[in-house]
């Protein structure tokens, strides 16, 4: 069995997210091809093209995150009807200096969760194309905009709702399927 290891970003910095937990519930829900990481996004500066010539150390640390890992998920939520600024900020890290693009081949997915109901969807459009510009293959099928409601994950990062849980458990088997299918006809470049 290969295993696969798959770098998620949560776009939200807050510590009680609910897309931290929807990750975390994913991570379980997950076949046993995935390993699900979490990268940190939390302690990045602002960007500025004034670092490129000197990258700190946590940005340096948060693209040597992204190379190591086979495939991208995104777990975004949304914030007045755009990309948390957090998240948008993070993409710039890693998109930049210019030639050295972390996302570039680099199959991945997004997915998110919020009281509205129409869930991330504003959001997860915008993140569409900044990552298509970024030339990171998207997983276009299956999308997932969840309505987030009190309960839907349980503090044990379990989904509660039967019909739920399924929808995710096949979210997460068609990532892996995407994964496998981008990376086969892309491979990574070890080095």
């Amino acid at each position: 069995m290969t295993q696969y290891k798959i770098g998620y970003f949560v776009g939200s910095l807050s510590s009680t997210s609910i897309n931290r937990k929807l990750a975390h519930a994913l991570a379980k829900l997950a076949p046993p091809e995935l390993d699900l990481v979490e990268i940190p996004i939390k302690d990045l500066p602002l960007y500025s093209q004034d670092y490129d010539a000197n990258y700190p150390d946590v940005a340096q640390a948060f693209k040597q995150a992204i190379a190591d890992c086979d495939g991208l998920l995104f777990v975004t939520p949304e914030f007045n009807r755009s990309i948390p600024g957090c998240l948008k900020n993070a993409i710039d890290w890693a998109s930049r200096p210019w030639g050295q693009n972390s996302f570039a081949s680099k199959p991945s997915g997004v997915i998110g969760t919020s009281p509205g109901a129409i869930g991330t969807a504003v959001a997860q459009s915008q993140l569409r194309s900044v990552l298509c510009f970024c030339n990171s293959p998207l997983m276009n099928t299956v999308e997932a905009y969840l309505q987030y409601h009190d309960g839907m994950i349980d503090d044990d990062d379990n989904v509660t709702t039967e019909r739920t849980k399924a929808f995710l458990e096949n979210y997460m088997n068609e990532l892996h399927q995407f994964v496998v299918r981008v990376l086969t006809v892309l491979p990574r470049q070890k080095g």
